[in-house]
């Protein structure tokens, strides 16, 4: 196996691992990669983003959570946290795996590629994970509170069209 393909691997691999940390260069300080992300999901993906359990907590007075709503969120945020990290690190020990097998002096694509695959299916345990959360929290918020959270994905996708729409280089704005 070529150092590229080993690259390639690698970098597939710690995108989604990376997507709660954040990076520099990319709009600025403190923008994580979840946010960046976000900008390249499709609408619907983006609002059942906004419903992690983290993005709800964040917003817990403007959006009037009671007592028990903090607590159910705070449960299924940790829960959802535990459930991520788990698979990330499972992730990582594939990926260590891989690149072990990927530097011996005569790398063994089938064990690299059982690698690979699992480090992949784990990842997606921690997509799923976050995917799942979001939902469940949704759930815990009244018809008022989720009337306000799409006022606010509204205004956001709004404003994400009109940001890309600006952006485009070379047309009269």
């Amino acid at each position: 196996m070529r150092y590229g393909s080993l690259l390639a691997l690698v970098a597939c691999a710690t995108v989604p691992l990376a997507a709660q940390h954040p990076m520099m260069g990319q709009g600025g300080m403190g923008q994580t990669m979840d946010d960046a992300m976000m900008h390249h999901m499709g609408p619907a993906m983006r609002k059942v983003m906004l419903y992690t359990p983290q993005h709800l907590l964040a917003r817990k007075d403007a959006l009037g959570l009671t007592a028990d709503q903090v607590t159910g969120l705070t449960r299924l945020r940790d829960a959802a946290k535990a459930a991520e990290e788990s698979a990330e690190n499972e992730a990582q020990a594939h990926m260590n795996e891989g690149e072990q097998a990927a530097s011996a002096p005569k790398p063994d694509t089938s064990a690299l590629k059982v690698h690979f695959q699992a480090a992949h299916n784990a990842m997606w345990k921690a997509h799923w994970a976050m995917i799942a959360s979001a939902a469940q929290a949704r759930a815990v918020l009244s018809d008022a509170q989720q009337v306000k959270m799409q006022t606010w994905a509204d205004s956001m996708q709004t404003w994400m069209q009109q940001h890309r729409q600006m952006m485009k280089p070379g047309e009269s704005h």
